[in-house]
């Protein structure tokens, strides 16, 4: 995958993360946790993709 789908797929991670988390509230602990896992998923790709931006996309 290529810098800008990297980024992209990063940004809707963390977006659908913060719905989960947010609908989720103090009810659902798992689906906030869910969540979570999803927006920092989401943050890695994004840091992933500036990476190959940065070398190149040789990585």
């Amino acid at each position: 995958m290529g810098e800008l789908t990297d980024k992209a797929k990063g940004l809707a991670n963390e977006a659908i993360g913060n719905v989960k988390q947010a609908v989720a509230g103090k009810d659902n602990p798992d689906l906030a946790a869910e969540g979570k896992a999803q927006e920092t998923k989401g943050e890695a790709q994004q840091v992933k993709g500036s990476v190959k931006g940065a070398l190149g996309d040789k990585v």
